[in-house]
């Protein structure tokens, strides 16, 4: 492996590690303001943090697929919207699974079942899917069963919630692989959060608020203490924009199925900082879930061999 290619994997573990870290953030900053006021702050932070990139990358001529004409220009607002509304969904239903108190491992773990889903989705857009999918499936039913069930053959609130985050994030993907090649990736992100933090404001105010303005200062409260402050710069700024823009510059010159392998280490990420900083623990059928699902995750990135 050549120096350059060295180097791009080292992005792509360190944006891994930045989402994989950030489910604590999450969870704590999630508990402190209110699970649709973190992520409603965390989406405009990172929208922020993307405008000064798109201006450097603009300015020393590296943007790709600048919009040129009004067609352009459409499209690529277009994207941003489909893409932003796709992770409000995704990154709200997550946010609220771990606020009914999902630990940071499990949610990262569920989450990247996402990996499985875009290929049997595109089932439906004719595409097929290989053996090694299907494996990964049943992979991940066994795994889901031993992570998410206490005895009783039942899902918790939160686990379900956790799921269907994994589904939105499965359309969020399936919408930028239709964009992206047409648009500039960092400007579609870009757009996408300022949507998803626009759209957000809605369920903040009427349930984090309590739909009314009169409760703004009891609100506010939680935005006085650095335990809100510290793990919404970090999602915001660290996970929405800094990683983003680590993908994006990691993957060039990869091929996706190292590049998606080296990303779904997010996932042990999580387990590891929500053990080492928050003190979660998981017992041995927990742990050989995650394995499963982990190795369905690994799994579902390989390509198939091609009938001859």
């Amino acid at each position: 492996m050549n120096s350059i290619k060295v180097k791009h994997s080292f992005f792509l573990a360190l944006g891994a590690f930045i989402w994989g870290t950030a489910f604590v953030a999450q969870s704590i900053g999630g508990d402190n303001c209110g699970p649709y006021t973190f992520n409603c702050i965390r989406s405009i932070l990172g929208g922020l943090i993307l405008i000064p990139v798109i201006f450097i990358l603009n300015r020393i001529g590296l943007s790709k697929n600048v919009p040129k004409t009004k067609e352009n220009r459409k499209t690529l607002i277009i994207g941003g919207i489909l893409c932003g509304l796709c992770l409000c969904l995704g990154s709200n239903v997550q946010q609220l699974g771990l606020y009914l108190g999902a630990s940071a491992g499990k949610a990262g773990f569920l989450t990247a079942c996402y990996i499985l889903i875009v290929p049997i989705l595109g089932i439906f857009l004719k595409k097929k899917c290989g053996i090694n999918i299907w494996i990964g499936v049943v992979l991940t039913l066994a795994g889901l069963y031993l992570l998410c069930f206490d005895g009783a053959l039942s899902f918790k609130t939160a686990d379900l919630l956790l799921l269907a985050c994994a589904f939105f994030f499965a359309l969020h993907i399936l919408v930028i692989d239709y964009f992206s090649p047409k648009v500039d990736g960092i400007k579609l992100s870009c757009i996408q959060f300022f949507v998803c933090g626009i759209v957000t404001a809605i369920p903040m105010f009427l349930f984090d608020m309590e739909h009314s303005f009169m409760n703004l200062n009891v609100w506010a409260e939680a935005f006085t203490s650095l335990s809100t402050w510290i793990p919404l710069f970090y999602a915001g700024f660290l996970s929405c924009g800094v990683a983003y823009t680590l993908q994006i510059i990691g993957q060039v010159g990869m091929n996706p199925t190292v590049a998606s392998l080296i990303l779904s280490l997010e996932s042990v990420f999580a387990v590891l900082s929500g053990w080492i900083i928050l003190g979660e623990t998981m017992g041995t059928k927990e742990l050989i879930g995650c394995g499963l699902i982990f190795t369905a995750i690994i799994l579902a990135q390989i390509p198939a061999k091609s009938k001859a």
